[in-house]
């Protein structure tokens, strides 16, 4: 089973994300779940969420501590939460950022893109913040957690606006291993 972290600020769009990831998995026939974990939190808070995947049924509803992959969707959450808790091993941290100045370090590979660049490139903001969802999962897929045709079919069953499926192309493009 594969599991994933995601941490992001409220009105980002990292549940969506984790629902999207979940959506594409189950495009190509695996068990997927996503849910997030947030209580009173308010836009910009930050908000952590998950998803599963896996050939087999999930039967497991908990949060996931020990994560095969830890998803950043703003870097300043760096500074308040130590995310690589519990990241496995050989697991995979992927930032939103464009620096790597504060990248944390350990036993896991980090990859990098600056989504927030191409959601305002794109057009893809919402009261003022750029919505990272769609282009992140375009990053997701480059790392080979889904294919890419299949988070571009998620993108497209969930949003008809075509900047969506142009900002996961454009991410996929454009993930650096550090």
């Amino acid at each position: 089973m594969l599991e994933i972290r995601f941490h992001s600020r409220g009105g980002q769009g990292g549940v969506t994300a984790s629902k999207l990831l979940a959506q594409a998995a189950f495009l190509e026939g695996k068990y997927s779940t996503a849910f997030p974990l947030y209580g009173a939190e308010r836009r910009g808070a930050p908000v952590t969420s998950f998803t599963r995947i896996s050939e087999d049924e999930i039967k497991i509803s908990s949060q996931i501590y020990q994560p095969d992959i830890v998803v950043v969707l703003d870097d300043s959450i760096l500074d308040l939460v130590n995310v690589t808790d519990g990241l496995k091993s050989g697991g995979l941290l992927i930032v939103n950022t464009n620096h790597h100045a504060k990248l944390p370090q350990g036993d896991f590979k980090v990859a990098t893109v600056n989504v927030t660049d191409i959601a305002l490139k794109m057009g893809l903001v919402l009261s003022g913040n750029p919505i990272l969802n769609t282009p992140i999962l375009g990053a997701l897929a480059k790392l080979n957690v889904v294919g890419l045709d299949s988070a571009l079919a998620a993108i497209k069953e969930t949003f008809s606006d075509e900047r969506n499926v142009n900002a996961a192309r454009e991410a996929y493009e454009k993930v650096v291993m550090c």
